[in-house]
């Protein structure tokens, strides 16, 4: 095949005829950018020394009818005395900033809000439920110092990190085991008002690294009730949780431990001690370790105010030097466990505020951190179909966010 080209000389293109053309276009008609029924919605945070004026100027609410029903108003009072920085308002306005809606969520954990609402000419307040969305967030975080430590470092509230010992208080004592380089994946829900976490809810999963020895655990409800109904279990079915918790208090420091001879503060001489002392600021709160029946509470010689708890006949728990029970605790009283019982205190024979813990078996004193916990009852064959179904999900997140660390880590 041959191709040829050529070009022709002398070409001009001032020969080729032109002809001008002007055609007038008719313009559409224009509407006003900004219509009467136009709102428009704009969500502040509280900063610190923040006014109430401030914040409805920056909600762009210029409505002196709004202000002086906002000033005179007890209801709204409220807006005033919960101004608490980091707390967040929405405003619908209207398009000239006069007031239709303003949204103000109430203290008090109820998930309730002040609704101010414009009804014509007058305006309304009243206490109306917050809108709330729940979100499920996944979050890793490394031990460096401590648990709260590590969570805050990783953006994860207190209320979560406080869960995740509760889960795994029966297998890692929190107060001693914890390692530098210990690691944890949780996926947890956020209840949320407007896009902003309001709240934190339940653990959904988790996974605790520690001592390079793993834990996991995935909460199941079962939706038929009954005994052993709902909990923390591992991938297998088996219950997490022991039959007793590690420690009565969430985090404290071991100041004597179990021992044939000790010298004490306040007798000035040796003698055993059969029990842990925990030490802890008065008035924080005491936990069951286990569940069972008030066998006693009162005041008790050296033990001060002290509450004594029977476990499944054969176990006993005492709790002494407390400063106060918790409300309605009686003997004969049923506590389950993490229910709080009292309050750290300094009576009887106490040169300070501590928590004298004693765990017994057939009235035999032992050591609580050193003997091997009873377990929880597992799930029964006929709800693990139902756990696998309903904690795959969970569990899945969490391998995905272990190997995405993993891959980031290399």
């Amino acid at each position: 095949m041959v191709a040829a080209f050529g070009t022709a000389r002398d070409t001009r293109f001032d020969d080729i005829p032109r002809q001008e053309t002007v055609e007038r276009i008719a313009l559409p008609a224009l509407s006003p950018a900004i219509e009467t029924g136009h709102s428009f919605l704009r969500e502040e945070r509280v900063q610190r020394g923040d006014t109430v004026m401030e914040l409805l100027q920056r909600l762009g609410i210029d409505d002196p009818a709004a202000v002086n029903y906002l000033k005179g108003n007890a209801t709204s009072q409220t807006l005033f005395r919960q101004l608490s920085p980091g707390k967040n308002l929405a405003a619908r306005t209207g398009a000239n900033g006069e007031l239709q809606t303003l949204v103000f969520p109430l203290n008090g954990g109820k998930d309730q809000a002040l609704v101010v609402e414009r009804q014509g000419d007058r305006f309304s307040a009243s206490e109306q439920p917050l809108k709330l969305e729940t979100h499920v967030v996944m979050k890793t975080a490394e031990i460096r110092y401590s648990l709260f430590g590590a969570s805050d470092a990783a953006g994860i509230p207190d209320t979560v990190a406080t869960q995740l010992a509760d889960i795994f208080g029966g297998d890692i004592d929190f107060h001693r085991d914890l390692r530098k380089g210990d690691c944890f994946a949780v996926i947890y829900e956020s209840v949320n008002y407007l896009g902003r976490a309001v709240r934190s809810g339940r653990i959904l999963a988790a996974e605790f690294v520690n001592n390079g020895k793993t834990y996991r655990a995935a909460w199941f409800a079962d939706p038929a009730g009954g005994e052993n109904s709902s909990g923390y279990y591992t991938a297998d079915g088996k219950n997490i949780r022991k039959a007793f918790l590690r420690s009565p208090l969430e985090f404290s420091r071991i100041t004597s431990g179990f021992t044939s001879a000790r010298f004490h503060p306040v007798l000035q001489k040796w003698r055993a001690h059969k029990g842990i002392d925990y030490a802890a600021p008065a008035g924080t709160r005491i936990k069951a370790t286990g569940s069972g029946i008030v066998e006693y509470v009162g005041v008790q010689g050296g033990y001060g105010k002290v509450v004594v708890l029977r476990h499944q006949g054969r176990y006993t728990t005492l709790y002494g030097h407390l400063s106060g029970f918790a409300a309605g605790l009686r003997k004969g009283s049923r506590v389950s466990q993490g229910d709080v019982i009292g309050f750290v205190g300094a009576t009887g024979l106490a040169s300070g505020p501590h928590l004298h813990y004693e765990f017994r078996v057939n009235d035999v004193h032992q050591n609580p951190l050193a003997m091997a916990l009873p377990s929880a009852p597992p799930l029964m064959p006929h709800q693990l179909g139902q756990f696998r179904a309903s904690t795959g999900a969970h569990l899945a997140r969490i391998d995905l966010i272990r190997g995405l660390n993993l891959a980031q880590a290399d």
